[in-house]
């Protein structure tokens, strides 16, 4: 079985059915609202409404929207200016995330005329920060040379830093004097520092590292005229906490908030508080900060996974929310405590139906030697007792996590009669910094350790058919899934990987430098310093051990997981004889376009239907 993956037409007979699973694909949706500082009418959204997504321009005052961007892969990064006037948006090529940033009207331009340059002169590269001020644009790039930061003021761009290190933009100060960035010139990306420089002489005026280990992480300048408090996130007691740093005055706070697990944040409009997110065993809290007295005040919001929020001038928090049993939708909680949705009823949709609903998840903790792996798990709604074929699937990062949160990839798999099961595994971010770093010296095989405890109690608790349990992943979870089918080949009747990480030496010498420096600090060097450990952390080291017949999916333009080091694995599979279907597309990491969306979640629950018919 080594071919290219075919699109079946339907996946269920039942008409109902089938239109259900497509619905939670196609049914639009819109990120948080972005707006404009000082025209706060003036707002920007992405949408998947056109069957892309793709930047939006809503006025609330007049109550009119507009599709800013129209391209064939789809847009995914844009800003507004403070002043509302002008839209700011990444026009990359075919998905490659290489290109340049773009500026039209808020209002719009004629048909006859194109976007143009935001920063003439500027080279190409991958974004690396943006922030906007009245009169000066901070923008960071990065190459294979390195990362280079302009201020760009009157169309004018100067260079304020440039380094061989990923490096990038944090903010400006209100008043655009002064420019916070991030950079591990130390050597570790993973971790990185603060410095903070004059916007007109492009000279450091302070610097914050917390050491070896101990990430800092811009969170914004308070949004006042001639304020220089800085908000960080830190990690100086082994979980993500908060500080605020006084530039000019040289003086730190650090926030201690009686909240389990980790937190980030951002200003109140008035500066005199913090709207604190807080994320504890894969759910969300908000929170009001009250800098002066320190008082801790909880905002009502349903159980969830926040993923987005921000509060608007008139107090009012806007909030990007959903659980596993609920699509995403935006709220408004106003500053009286009414809560009300906001933006859905005014995107007209041009395609789909509101999308239905799926099954909760239910948590389950495994302990293991290096700690409890918290899973989340579900079932079908009408499953006979007993064990069932069970879906891993495992999230990509792999500094990211798994969480209450809807999921029309985990609804289809429910639909077509699977279980799931999901692993927060060392390396997954909210359980504290130890928990993330684990994986140093070691990764991919300290993650499969975590995944093989949860597979084993999966099994002998008689959730999971053991003959019958599928790996499946994206991007690190793509690796993940391809190295468990290489190293733990008597646990998986089949695998799945999408964009993955496949020739971990190949994949290093071809993806964006960004990433090569995420590598480096991971293993300890790269693969000409390290080549064993490499290698034995790359999936093609296990090709000759596969048994279970493997799916993989990717893109032809994927910076991040090159299609080179992807055809080298495939081919070596070939070579040996072993079963593995293949699936390209014309995307990078990922695509923006719905119908290829549905594509792919229909071929992959197409392979495992027919592996376990043959099996």
């Amino acid at each position: 079985m080594s071919a290219a993956a075919t699109v079946p037409d339907t996946l269920f007979d039942d008409p109902v059915a089938e239109a259900r699973w497509r619905a939670r694909f196609t049914a639009p949706r819109v990120s948080l609202p972005d707006w404009a500082r000082d025209a706060p009418d003036r707002c920007l959204y992405t949408s998947n409404a056109s069957g892309t997504w793709e930047v939006y321009a809503w006025d609330r005052f007049t109550g009119t929207h507009r599709q800013v961007t129209e391209r064939p892969h789809g847009t995914h990064h844009a800003t507004v200016s403070p002043d509302g006037e002008q839209v700011w948006w990444f026009a990359d090529t075919d998905g490659d995330e290489f290109g340049s940033w773009v500026t039209e009207p808020f209002a719009g331009r004629p048909v006859d005329e194109q976007p143009q340059p935001a920063v003439p002169d500027t080279p190409p590269g991958y974004p690396a920060g943006l922030d906007l001020g009245l009169r000066t644009a901070a923008v960071g790039t990065a190459t294979d040379e390195g990362t280079t930061v302009w201020i760009s003021r009157d169309s004018v761009a100067q260079v304020v830093y440039r380094s061989e290190h990923d490096a990038g933009v944090g903010a400006l100060s209100r008043d655009e004097q002064l420019l916070a960035i991030v950079h591990s010139e130390h050597g570790d990306s993973r971790h990185p520092a603060v410095r903070v420089l004059d916007t007109g002489t492009g000279g450091a005026i302070a610097q914050m590292w917390d050491g070896p280990g101990k990430g800092l992480e811009v969170l914004g300048f308070a949004p006042l005229a001639g304020d220089f408090r800085l908000l960080l996130s830190h990690e100086r007691r082994g979980r993500q906490e908060l500080l605020i740093w006084d530039v000019k005055a040289n003086t730190e706070t650090e926030i201690a908030l009686d909240l389990p697990g980790e937190v980030t944040a951002d200003w109140y409009p008035d500066g005199i508080a913090l709207l604190v997110i807080h994320e504890h065993a894969a759910r969300s809290t908000l929170h009001r900060y009250q800098l002066a007295t320190g008082e801790l005040t909880a905002l009502d919001i349903p159980t969830g996974t926040v993923s987005n929020a921000a509060v608007r001038p008139d107090g009012t928090v806007e909030y990007a929310w959903s659980c596993a049993a609920q699509p995403p939708s935006i709220q408004a909680l106003d500053a009286d405590g009414t809560h009300r949705a906001l933006l859905a009823p005014r995107v007209e949709p041009t395609q789909g139906q509101p999308a239905p609903g799926s099954q909760p998840l239910t948590d389950q903790f495994v302990e293991t030697p290096a700690g409890a792996v918290h899973a989340l798990v579900a079932r079908p709604p009408d499953a006979p007792a007993g064990p069932l074929p069970t879906v891993f699937a495992l999230h990509g990062g792999p500094h990211a996590a798994d969480e209450d949160r809807f999921s029309a990839t985990r609804a289809l798999w429910l639909d077509a009669g699977f279980a799931v099961v999901h692993v927060n595994y060392r390396g997954s971010t909210g359980y504290g910094s130890s928990w993330r770093d684990a994986i140093e010296g070691r990764p991919g095989l300290t993650e499969l350790d975590d995944v093989a405890a949860v597979h084993d109690w999966a099994v002998s608790s008689r959730f999971a058919d053991p003959a019958r349990c599928i790996v499946e992943g994206w991007s690190w979870g793509g690796y993940l899934a391809l190295l468990a089918v290489g190293t733990q080949p008597q646990r998986w009747a089949a695998g799945i990987a999408g964009i993955p990480v496949a020739d971990y030496t190949a994949a290093y010498a071809d993806e964006m430098e960004p990433l090569r420096a995420f590598d480096r600090a991971l293993f300890g060097g790269s693969p000409e310093d390290l080549p064993a450990l490499y290698r034995e952390c790359s999936p093609i080291s296990y090709a000759t051990e596969l048994r279970a017949p493997l799916l993989v999916l990717a893109g032809d333009n994927d910076p991040r997981c090159p299609i080179r080091q992807i055809d080298n694995y495939l081919e070596r599979l070939a070579e040996l004889g072993k079963p593995f279907r293949s699936y390209r597309y014309d995307a990078g990491h990922g695509s923006l376009v719905v119908a290829e969306n549905l594509r792919q979640a229909a071929v992959e629950v197409a392979f495992v239907r027919e592996v376990l018919r043959e099996s």
